[in-house]
């Protein structure tokens, strides 16, 4: 799961009673997935979630926020969506997907889903995506690639492109990493993603993902983790779990991408922070993006 720290006894036990969806989350997963029933809709969602479960019982799997719809959520989707439609061959990496929930999304709403890769280094939650929303590799035309950012064969660090020409045609359907990638990609998605990582592993993980995003102005790196007033080990306690967490402020944050790992001023910085429920307790969560000028 990264390098976040954690102390437990045990490992929790599936609690169904977590179990919520919003009316847009609803309205999505009965729309993809062909359920209208809600029970039926509940039946079907707790089934894949008891599988994860018992393959990884992260936090976003028990307390069922890997239903949840990161990326629209964002001040910057609609500009995402219109990368879909406008740039020719732009390309959509949801990084670290679990089930790639947001690719899906973003598919539904207009974001061509042959042009979309939803990876994650476990491929059990990937084969899961395919169970929540009913779907085959033939009938779903995205990419799912499984694969750890950590290793330079699926992705290593180069330098950010400075290369603004038109992205050729991709044919993601063959694809066996990332490297193939860089600096073609338009728009990347990393929801709760950074902060399961030290601070030397998320500078190496922006670096890596800085080398795949495209020069062209106006393609963006995007998504939100757990943030701090100040940075530093933040301990936080989800579902009887402890989980020391680095987290970066929005200064850190801010400075780390325009000027470490992009030359300061070639990059726009945008950050919010705000406090969202977790179980009983409120979390400080950054929501970020950093796009080309």
């Amino acid at each position: 799961m990264g390098d976040i720290t954690v102390h437990t006894s045990s490992i929790p036990t599936v609690d169904t009673s977590l179990y919520s969806l919003s009316p847009e989350q609803a309205a999505f997963f009965k729309s993809q997935v062909g359920i209208d029933n809600d029970e039926d809709l509940r039946k079907h969602i707790l089934e894949v979630q008891a599988k994860a479960h018992k393959i990884a019982p992260y936090p976003c799997i028990h307390a069922f926020t890997f239903l949840r719809l990161n990326m629209s959520s964002l001040p910057g989707y609609e500009h995402i969506l219109k990368l879909g439609r406008e740039r020719n061959n732009a390309v959509l990496l949801d990084i670290g997907c679990c089930f790639g929930v947001d690719a899906r999304k973003a598919a539904a709403d207009g974001f061509p889903a042959k042009n979309i890769i939803a990876s994650d280094i476990n491929n059990h939650f990937l084969e899961l995506s395919h169970e929540l929303f009913k779907t085959t590799p033939a009938s779903y035309p995205g990419c799912l690639l499984p694969g750890d950012v950590f290793d330079p064969e699926f992705l290593s660090i180069v330098a950010p492109s400075d290369d603004i020409s038109p992205v050729p045609d991709i044919d993601l359907s063959s694809l066996k990493s990332l490297n193939t990638l860089h600096g073609r990609i338009s728009a990347i998605n990393a929801a709760a993603f950074f902060h399961l990582f030290n601070e030397e592993n998320q500078l190496h993980l922006a670096r890596a993902l800085a080398g795949l995003l495209s020069a062209q102005p106006g393609s963006v790196i995007c998504g939100g983790q757990t943030g701090a007033l100040e940075k530093g080990v933040v301990t936080a306690n989800i579902g009887g779990s402890v989980h020391r967490l680095f987290c970066h402020s929005p200064q850190t944050w801010t400075s780390l991408w325009d000027g470490e790992v992009f030359e300061k001023g070639t990059v726009r910085v945008e950050t919010e922070l705000v406090k969202i429920p977790i179980y009983d307790r409120e979390y400080l969560i950054m929501s970020w993006s950093v796009t080309r000028l």
